[in-house]
């Protein structure tokens, strides 16, 4: 390998490894209130995925938007090494265009249990999944504001503290959890609602913990981010909106493929839609790896971008699309060799009342490893185009490969072909796959597409 490819390489897991850990460290926040809704039962395990699913559909769209900070800032690095007025203005109105999205989203959340019973869903699941979303939905914009402060920092490839503010929640999320859902330490016992609430106490650490890091930190504290943000910047918020939104939209196409799919399990049996909620969480946990090097090429394909560098774009892109789908090779082998020692922190084996919810999962999960590969792909591929501010097309790509091909595909073999919740899982597979295909096909193209300046 060259040096520049192997300085590059260096530069990449530098800033990856960070983030991949704390992609990690946020699935595990997600998976503890799944662990801690297992031990009140089953039906709470399926009305918690309900109420989580629609959740994270407009936390992931959010997410999407604030997104723009990353490889707007990263080309602005590119630009000037030491731009400080324009990473602010980056960040403050990035943070307006979060308030703006969560007001109409926290009305949304607010009416989870008539959403549910417009869906079809059971009557008990929906009034329980109202139930936790009454505590979970606040924390909604902390997140945000956390993701963007969190975008921040690793487009100055200083990612370590979201780490570490990330690490510390944990703990925190799972003895908040603890105490209010199961009523210790003299709290009220509130059950599905306390689950939320824990939530949100925990989003709400995540933005305080990583603000207070950047005030006293020296080399973040001089973009003086405190202070000025509701200043209207209308060509800032242009720039913001018009590269985020398509990110959120892409995102809110991927996200929501998943949250019909487990609406259509809800429409099976109770016990699909429990092993869905199992499956897709292991099978999001692994995700958090491609997706943190995916998130690591945009600020690296961005930095070259701003300084016009056409080698660097490609060898930032080309590793990080190597190393993604090289991790995916290992992580199906571990899905397929060991499904139901992983179904099994989740549920009771011992336990004949979970026998079949634990069966469909293990099948659920083999389908999973064979995914693996594309699903990296699609997620290093869209990272990448972002580095060279390419959003729109990924978005097209995203409606017709989940929406076309993978809800139909699942939905024909689960209903028509009687595969049921297999059959939906097969779609979800196809869906990734055609989405990676052609994701991987325009970062080929780039120089003739005119993706990345001459």
């Amino acid at each position: 390998m060259s040096s520049p490819w192997r300085l590059e390489a260096g530069a990449l897991m530098a800033l990856a490894l960070p983030m991949i850990a704390g992609n990690i460290a946020w699935s595990a926040i997600a998976a503890t209130d799944l662990l801690l809704l297992g031990r009140i039962g089953a039906q709470a395990v399926a009305a918690g995925a309900l109420a989580i699913n629609l959740f994270h559909a407009l936390l992931i769209f959010g997410m999407g938007l604030v997104t723009a900070a990353s490889p707007l800032i990263a080309s602005e690095r590119g630009r000037r090494r030491h731009s400080v007025r324009d990473v602010r203005r980056t960040v403050h109105q990035t943070l307006r265009a979060a308030v703006f999205f969560v007001l109409p989203a926290w009305v949304i959340l607010w009416h989870c249990e008539d959403i549910m019973l417009s869906m079809g869903q059971d009557a008990d699941l929906a009034y329980e999944a109202g139930q936790l979303m009454r505590g979970l939905q606040w924390a909604l914009l902390p997140f945000l504001c956390f993701t963007t402060l969190r975008n921040f920092i690793a487009a100055l490839e200083r990612p370590v503290w979201g780490l570490v503010v990330m690490l510390g929640a944990i703990p925190f999320n799972v003895l908040a959890g603890w105490v209010l859902i199961f009523g210790h330490l003299g709290f009220p016992r509130l059950g599905l609602f306390g689950a939320g609430l824990a939530s949100s106490l925990s989003s709400c650490f995540l933005f305080v913990g990583l603000l207070t890091v950047i005030v006293i930190d020296r080399r973040f504290r001089r973009y003086r981010l405190i202070g000025g943000w509701w200043t209207r910047d209308r060509e800032r918020q242009r720039q913001v909106w018009a590269l985020g939104l398509p990110i959120a939209i892409t995102l809110g196409f991927e996200t929501t493929v998943f949250n019909a799919s487990a609406f259509l399990m809800g429409l099976i049996d109770r016990d699909s839609l429990a092993a869905h909620a199992v499956a897709i969480q292991l099978a999001a946990l692994v995700f958090m790896v491609p997706m943190g090097i995916g998130q690591a090429a945009t600020v690296r394909v961005g930095i070259a971008y701003g300084r016009h560098d056409r080698a660097g774009i490609g060898r930032a892109g080309w590793l990080a699309l190597m190393i993604g789908t090289g991790f995916a090779v290992c992580t199906a082998a571990v899905l397929i060799l060991m499904p139901r020692t992983l179904v099994s922190a989740f549920l009771d084996l011992n336990n004949p009342a979970n026998a079949r919810t634990a069966a469909l999962a293990v099948s659920f999960l083999g389908v999973a490893a064979l995914f693996q590969l594309v699903d990296a792909a699609q997620a290093v591929g869209a990272g990448v185009l972002r580095g060279v501010q390419d959003t729109t097309m990924p978005m097209v790509f995203a409606l017709i490969g989940y929406w076309v091909v993978g809800i139909g595909v699942g939905t024909l073999l689960a209903f028509p072909f009687k595969m049921q919740g297999l059959g939906i899982w097969l779609g979800l597979a196809s869906g990734l796959g055609s989405v990676a295909i052609l994701l991987v096909v325009r970062w080929s193209l780039r120089e003739r597409l005119g993706l990345v300046p001459h």
